[in-house]
């Protein structure tokens, strides 16, 4: 679902697509994501790159940021902060940064031509995330609407 989008840099956007855009990470978190396996998360780190919060018996049980997707695996549940690396498992499988927007928006099965401000403004990422982190997905909402027309018209 998210592969076949081009190689794609944390910071950077595609010069094809606005919105396969990434974050930009730190120098530590760039350091943090190259240790990151598939399906990792922090507690995979040397000890050098753990944070101090979650060194603490109150963060340790924070085991679902700074995680890494694996392909072929259910996708996390798309949040408002979908795009941020420290924000859950939103590492990209493969690649040093998090998914993009446009990974975001294809796992809520978003159509690749859907527009979230027109052209012409700021693709933001804080903002954009925000939209497709509050969505219900496309084909979920899909279902559940012809679920919902079957009832009424069968409702005497």
């Amino acid at each position: 679902m998210i592969w076949g989008l081009g190689a794609l840099k944390a910071g950077k956007t595609s010069w094809h697509d606005p919105y396969h855009k990434a974050a930009g990470l730190s120098e530590l978190n760039l350091r943090r994501i190259k240790a990151s396996k598939q399906g990792g998360t922090w507690r995979d780190w040397p000890d050098e790159l753990v944070a101090r919060c979650h060194k603490q018996e109150s963060g340790n049980s924070y085991s679902s940021i700074y995680g890494r997707m694996i392909w072929r695996a259910p996708a996390p549940t798309i949040t408002t902060q979908c795009c941020g690396f420290g924000n859950g498992r939103f590492g990209h499988p493969e690649q040093d940064r998090a998914i993009s927007l446009r990974e975001a928006a294809r796992i809520q099965t978003f159509p690749d031509d859907y527009e979230f401000v027109h052209p012409d403004e700021p693709h933001s990422i804080t903002t954009i995330s925000r939209f497709i982190g509050n969505a219900v997905p496309v084909k979920l909402a899909r279902v559940i609407a012809k679920s919902i027309k079957l009832h009424l018209q069968n409702v005497p």
